[in-house]
């Protein structure tokens, strides 16, 4: 019984120890990728004296901590911030409407030319967006679309199109023929099918895709910059760029990161929302049976 209760002992401490090698190590990682984040809240929480004290000053005092610099961004800020989600969230659900349908046709149905057309699609996903400006900067030009929504929106959703079909082929490839062959036996067609059947069962994928699609399409900076110049239009990326101090020598530091902060905010809540869907999309597949 001795020895019994000596080995349960030191199986224990083993245990503990690996326990707490695991915290330790979450703990390190977690400091590592929340350290900026968590930087960029406490500059624009500070005032200006402790944002330019030297040494810097990590843990500021009550006194040292002001909530001016979101106040001195007004309204008007709001209204970059409806812009960006307007322009992303119209892009989403064009590039999802357009994207589900393909991706279903090009995972299920035999169409002629279907490895050149995924070859294609591929092709474009790995282009460089940037190097369609000057393209992009004449079409709107004699399109006269300036200043217009319609000019960052289809970019927006041609640019992410591609990858939207890819990674909603791949899910449509892993679901089961045996739904949809009853589902034809039933006299479904293929719209309904695909509305009533197949797009249910892929609403992880969706929203994975959808929150990537929009992502990209709030954090873009050189189309908006240069399609769009009326002030009452402008996206946070370009508004934060434009933000300035008080002479053209004072970097307005708090401004900045208030701005920040209210413009990653959103993004920060849609995907605490849908957290689970996420992971959901992310991890299917990853096993088969």
């Amino acid at each position: 019984m001795t020895i019994a209760q000596q080995q349960t002992t030191e199986n224990k401490s083993q245990i503990d120890w690996s326990r707490i090698g695991i915290w330790v190590g979450v703990v390190l990682i977690l400091l590592f990728c929340l350290a900026p984040v968590l930087w960029q809240l406490l500059t624009s929480f500070k005032t200006n004296e402790a944002i330019s004290a030297i040494p810097n000053i990590y843990f500021p005092t009550p006194n040292q901590l002001t909530t001016s610099h979101y106040t001195n961004l007004g309204w008007t800020f709001w209204r970059y911030v409806f812009n960006s989600g307007f322009v992303s969230i119209v892009s989403t659900m064009i590039c999802l409407a357009i994207g589900a349908p393909a991706a279903y046709t090009l995972a299920r149905l035999k169409i002629p030319g279907q490895s050149i057309i995924l070859a294609c699609v591929l092709i474009v996903s790995l282009f460089p967006y940037v190097l369609l400006f000057l393209g992009l900067l004449e079409i709107v030009k004699a399109l006269n679309l300036g200043n217009n929504y319609i000019a960052l929106i289809v970019p927006y959703t041609a640019i992410n199109l591609p990858l939207t079909i890819l990674v909603l082929r791949s899910f449509f490839q892993q679901l089961p023929k045996d739904l949809e062959d009853s589902a034809k036996v039933d006299g479904y067609n293929t719209v309904q099918m695909l509305l009533q059947i197949v797009l249910p069962m892929t609403i992880p994928a969706l929203v994975t895709t959808g929150i990537l699609t929009l992502i990209f399409a709030w954090n873009e900076f050189i189309f908006a910059l240069t399609f769009i110049t009326e002030e009452d239009m402008l996206t946070i990326p370009v508004a934060v760029a434009r933000i300035g101090g008080a002479s053209a020598f004072e970097i307005p530091y708090g401004p900045i990161a208030a701005a920040t902060v209210i413009g990653t905010f959103p993004l920060v809540v849609l995907v605490l929302f849908f957290q689970r869907r996420i992971v959901q999309g992310i991890t299917a597949g990853a096993v088969k049976g």
